[in-house]
């Protein structure tokens, strides 16, 4: 399936398996997907994810994490489109929900939070908001 926006499409299935109170999902794998699940592990949005080979691409599995019923990710939001992208300096770099959601910035240095960008004094092209 060819998409023309790889990362809307990748929020907006995780966003529905949440709404479906799935446990897992499947996408269709790339690096910056890899790096958008390695984020969402290490800030504790997600339980886990795991590389499933095909002959074509590959899938990643990821697992989402929930308490009691309820998903540690309430909400999603694309920021830089392919129709309008979003380029911030280090200094201007946002705050989501006052420091209790995270803005995943693509900078020269790597994809990462906004509070690593801040503490490297880099900016870039915000992707997404997670709170």
């Amino acid at each position: 399936m060819n998409t023309t926006d790889p990362i809307a499409d990748y929020l907006t299935r995780l966003r529905n398996a949440i709404r479906a109170r799935h446990k897992r999902l499947d996408v269709p794998a790339s690096n910056l997907k890899r790096e958008l699940s390695r984020i969402l592990l290490e800030e504790k949005f997600i339980s886990g994810y795991t590389d499933i080979p095909d002959k074509k691409q590959g899938l990643l599995r990821i697992t989402l994490r929930s308490s009691d019923g309820v998903n540690a990710i309430t909400g999603l939001k694309r920021i830089s489109r392919p129709g309008l992208r979003v380029y911030v300096p280090a200094r201007e770099l946002p705050r989501v929900l006052n420091g209790l959601g995270i803005a995943i910035v693509s900078t020269s240095m790597g994809v990462m939070t906004e509070k690593s960008c801040a503490h490297k004094k880099v900016g870039g092209e915000v992707l997404c908001q997670v709170w």
